[in-house]
């Protein structure tokens, strides 16, 4: 969904693992939809560890805890490995997640995120670790992400660290405009530039 992204201050949802690939974001038989419907692949995010085999609710998975919510996914190292598939991006923005947080990230389904209006941030191994222990010692901390800024803040501890983003793409996310909405935003200077540059 395209939404413009200034500052975001949310609590957080920890996902400690490391190594989380794109069928586990969302497993491969969902490629078959033929819908592109946020709800749906929102509700399938992680659906093989958020249900039983036999479609029950698996409690101990930290997306079914109501202890934890928000709209900043807090993920181990290499998130969105695996397939390029841009589904798993879908299903993190249709789950309602703007930030997701790594100290790294595939490239490919770092791109997907952005394309799809969820702001990928790395950050340093212990600004992470430090996350995730801030996050269990209280679920209602929050974390601030200031895109115009780009920094990223503990709120429980105050710390605070830059992050790099694609000055193109934030751009795009500041103003909620898709590659599309950028090109038809420049039409006038595309058409100028033509002109001056005919043969």
């Amino acid at each position: 969904m395209k939404q413009k992204f200034n500052i975001i201050t949310s609590t957080c949802v920890p996902l400690p693992l490391e190594n989380v690939d794109t069928d586990q974001i969302i497993p491969a038989r969902f490629l078959k939809a033929t819908t592109r419907e946020e709800k749906f692949f929102g509700d399938n995010l992680f659906r093989d560890w958020r249900y039983h085999p036999d479609g029950s609710l698996n409690k101990d998975f930290v997306l079914n805890n109501p202890t934890y919510g928000g709209q900043i996914l807090v993920a181990g190292k290499n998130f969105g490995s695996g397939s390029s598939r841009e589904h798993a991006a879908w299903a993190i923005a249709g789950y309602g997640f703007r930030v997701v947080v790594s100290s790294f990230f595939a490239d490919i389904h770092k791109n997907n995120e952005l394309n799809n209006f969820v702001l990928p941030v790395v950050v340093s191994e212990p600004f992470l670790k430090e996350l995730f222990d801030s996050i269990s010692a209280d679920p209602k901390m929050e974390v601030e992400v200031d895109l115009p800024q780009q920094t990223i803040t503990n709120k429980a501890t105050g710390k605070s660290e830059p992050f790099e983003i694609n000055a193109y793409k934030k751009h795009c996310l500041m103003n909620g405009l898709d590659d599309i909405d950028f090109l038809v935003e420049n039409k006038d200077k595309i058409e100028t530039w033509e002109k001056k540059n005919e043969a």
